[in-house]
């Protein structure tokens, strides 16, 4: 079954072609060699502002970019989500991103009673992070909580599941031949739209 794939490259500076920028290229080349098509978010190339306030969270997006994010997000059914690990989570231009987004009313649905129901039920989820803490330590000693954070409390309550992870860590003392297998294996989990 081929896929709709959004690949979000949430790496904040927009002259970055490093590592994230080539885990979303060999994401996307592994993903279009099996027949399932892709399209590409890239967060430093959209110009969007930040909110302040609950009211402004609480309106429509009017941002021309975060409208067509939401576009993509609505064709899609598989979502990638790459970054470099920042302080222990997403950089803040991606959690920005996020928040101008998955807005209520697009993104999920308070109810009067209980949780908001999520709407956007259906989708799929692969989170790609790079960092350069080794990836036990953080998953350890951390209980990658900057990880769990967007799994649990952005996607999965939007409706999306489920959400899968990768981690690569030691990033800044990995060789050559390890990045390349790393590349290797993000190709592989593009052809099988995991």
């Amino acid at each position: 079954m081929t896929r709709n794939i959004v690949i979000l490259n949430g790496h904040p500076d927009p002259a970055s072609k490093g590592l994230c920028h080539a885990l979303a290229e060999a994401y996307s080349e592994g993903a279009r060699s099996a027949g399932h098509t892709v399209r590409r978010l890239d967060i430093a190339a959209l110009q969007f502002g930040l909110l302040h306030s609950q009211a402004e969270f609480a309106r429509s997006a009017d941002s021309p970019a975060i409208v067509a994010a939401q576009e993509t997000l609505l064709w899609a059914n598989h979502l990638v989500v790459i970054f470099p690990l920042w302080l222990g989570d997403m950089p803040a231009l991606l959690k920005a991103f996020f928040e101008q987004t998955l807005r209520p009313g697009f993104a999920f649905v308070d109810r009067p009673s209980g949780f908001p129901i999520g709407k956007l039920r259906g989708r799929s989820a692969r989170i790609i992070v790079t960092m350069g803490m080794p990836a036990f330590i953080y998953r350890w000693y951390f209980l990658a909580h900057g990880l769990k954070t967007l799994e649990r409390n952005i996607l999965r309550f939007v409706g999306i599941a489920p959400v899968r992870s990768t981690v690569l860590g030691g990033i800044g003392q990995r060789s050559r031949e390890s990045i390349a297998r790393a590349l290797d294996g993000v190709k592989a989990l593009g052809r099988r739209a995991l």
